[in-house]
């Protein structure tokens, strides 16, 4: 099968949107199947690339202002059609309803092709980001949340990475009848499993081979809340000589090491930056427990790596996190934004090892429904049925 992924997120980029669409184009390559991935240059000028299995074709792109990292294609249409025309995929899997992913759908239907959207994000995952933009705050939200159902709605076929996040939709979307289906973003068990840290790698990051060490993995961006668990560090070395690992990097860095540095702990909390594939593995590895304070997931693949890796989780009740962070079996949930009620449920995992050795069984045994080979099912079965049943109407560029 000839599969586009088209996204305006994409390798290197740091985001679950990202990881996802590599995952995917990966595990589909490796399954035999022609896969191409759309995505924004990295340099602003068009030029294409293989990654391992599969080839990437980078649209001409700008820098988007106040979102480090990111670039965006405005108004990629003609470049994306001519990759299509070229490429003459049988299915069109889009990731993002901005520049890219917007242009490929369109693309798609009036070329006849099954075009399949996965909807990742919620506005917040945004907005919170464009500082400058902060009094329009809620209006954007509005916008960008109207915008996307109305750009998925007109996809042939439409998946989220959780029931919670389907039942948000359609809590807003009640008029979209095309179908829609919970399909786990999935990771590579082979690549998380339970471990210990070498030597070298603690040392590598000043990490404390006797102390427990609490992590965070993931962009260090606004809609995070990291602040929430430097906070928490606070009130916790009040009891216990414990320590924060935060691996990734974004918008909010320099604010989080100012703020560190106004509540005196830089001895206690480690920036790691952004980290080779095989050092990730071994951060797990290093943490007794992991800390997911966003209150703007939709799943959330870091979430599932730790509890691949054995280590229990402190999440957020918010989004769909209660879906991989069953509270009291593989960690607890813990108020929004309440840094009081995140150190309690810290606390209680960090002081208690009986608890911990069970919540970390827990959430093996729960990470093993979410293995990237029955992700790669699911989307396989969706496009055969896609590609059975598709019928598609044009619409205007």
């Amino acid at each position: 099968m000839r599969i586009i992924i088209a996204s305006d997120l994409h390798w290197p980029a740091i985001s679950g949107v990202a990881t996802f669409g590599r995952n995917l184009a990966h595990g589909l390559a490796e399954r035999g199947h022609d896969v191409l991935v759309i995505a924004p240059s990295q340099t602003g000028k068009r030029y294409e690339e293989w990654d391992q299995n599969h080839r990437i074709v980078r649209t001409s792109s700008l820098a988007l202002p106040f979102y480090q990292g990111f670039r965006i294609s405005l108004s990629p249409y003609a470049e994306v059609k001519k990759i299509i025309q070229n490429f003459k995929p049988d299915i069109i899997h889009i990731q993002t309803p901005l520049g890219v992913g917007r242009a490929a759908r369109n693309v798609g239907k009036k070329l006849g092709i099954p075009v399949i959207g996965t909807n990742h994000g919620m506005p917040e995952n945004l907005i919170e980001n464009l500082r400058l933009l902060a009094p329009f705050a809620r209006p954007l939200t509005y916008m960008l949340k109207e915008f996307g159902e109305r750009f998925y709605g007109v996809a042939d076929y439409v998946t989220m990475p959780t029931e919670a996040a389907i039942n948000m939709f359609r809590d807003s979307a009640d008029d979209v009848k095309i179908p829609i289906k919970a399909v786990s973003n999935g990771i590579d068990l082979s690549h998380f499993k339970p471990g210990v840290p070498s030597k070298e790698f603690l040392r590598k990051y000043g990490l404390p081979s006797a102390s427990p060490i609490i992590g965070y993995v993931g962009r260090l961006d606004g809609e995070k809340h990291i602040y929430v668990l430097i906070q928490v560090l606070k009130r916790l070395l009040e009891h216990l000589d414990v320590y924060v690992l935060i691996v990734g990097h974004g918008n909010d860095a320099d604010s989080l090491r100012q703020l560190t540095q106004e509540l005196g702990l830089e001895k206690y909390v480690i920036f790691s930056g952004r980290v080779s594939d095989e050092d990730l593995r071994t951060a797990y590895h290093s943490m007794t427990v992991f800390g997911m304070p966003s209150p703007a997931e939709l799943q959330c693949i870091a979430a599932l790596e730790a509890m691949a890796s054995g280590v229990p989780l402190v999440a957020a009740n918010a989004g769909a996190l209660y879906e991989l962070c069953q509270d009291g079996k593989n960690g607890y949930l813990f108020e929004v934004d309440s840094d009081a009620d995140m150190a309690d449920k810290l606390y209680k995992i960090l002081t208690d090892e009986p608890l911990r050795k069970k919540m970390s069984a827990a959430g093996i045994k729960i990470a093993k429904q979410h293995d990237l080979s029955f992700t790669l099912d699911e989307f396989e079965k969706i496009y055969k049925e896609m590609q059975a049943h598709h019928v598609a109407p044009a619409v205007n560029d």
